[in-house]
């Protein structure tokens, strides 16, 4: 197993009138990691990055079991440039948040988009030191693939957590995905936390119940695979 998945191969929104949606909202960020990431974005074709799936059908199966509203508020974090709300578009569900570190990879996904890029609220912020993310409105699903485990600071972590104890109803879902413990130990060049169920289960503490975990073998646009686990939770 190789151990980096590479670049090329690993209600502040809810209030804006529809008009003004495709208007990327953005607050002081961490300056250094939203320059490396837009870079990122910038100096790779999307969908030659090592985490680009052009069907997201795992995220895809746990959200049809759901059986959410069309009007059910969901937040994808770490959104970048994917896939998934494309497809969440297609089934006709209107209340989508996307939110990234990276203005530019927002941007590509504003683009490929076009006029849908209307129906989505677009947030520019830091997960580890959120400001406009404070003012979402609480969501009924809270996606993310792939971003949590950049978190290795014990702080990060917490505050990673901490927002998404406060911004996911009661009775609401979480979508989180992680590289496994036979993982990559790094993604883009930056180190990264690998879980299993138990540890995932620890970190989200007596907040939420785990509905399923299963660990799937994704293969990249490169053709190498990478171990991840899938965890879905239900917010008591």
């Amino acid at each position: 197993m190789s151990s980096s998945c590479g670049t090329g191969g690993c209600s502040h929104g809810a209030n804006l009138e529809s008009a003004q949606r495709p208007l990327i909202t953005k607050n002081k960020v961490n300056e250094d990691l939203q320059s490396y990431w837009d870079t990122i974005y910038t100096v790779v074709d999307y969908q030659k990055n090592g985490w680009f799936e052009e069907v997201p059908q795992q995220s895809l199966d746990l959200i049809h079991q759901l059986n959410l509203d069309k009007d059910a508020r969901i937040l994808n974090v770490g959104a970048g440039t994917t896939t998934l709300v494309d497809f969440l578009l297609k089934q006709n569900f209107n209340n989508i948040s996307a939110t990234d570190i990276s203005s530019t990879a927002l941007e590509i996904l504003k683009d490929r988009l076009q006029d849908n890029a209307k129906k989505i609220d677009w947030i520019t912020d830091d997960l580890t030191n959120p400001t406009l993310l404070l003012d979402l409105a609480p969501v009924d699903l809270w996606i993310d693939r792939a971003v949590f485990h950049f978190f290795t600071e014990v702080k990060d972590q917490e505050t990673y957590l901490n927002l998404l104890a406060q911004k996911v109803k009661k009775g609401g879902y979480v979508i989180l995905a992680t590289f496994n413990l036979k993982g990559a130990s790094k993604c883009s060049g930056l180190p990264v936390r690998r879980y299993n169920e138990l540890m995932l289960k620890t970190k989200l503490k007596d907040n939420f119940d785990l509905v399923e975990s299963f660990e799937y073998t994704y293969t990249m646009p490169s053709g190498d695979t990478r171990p991840y686990i899938y965890t879905l939770f239900k917010r008591i």
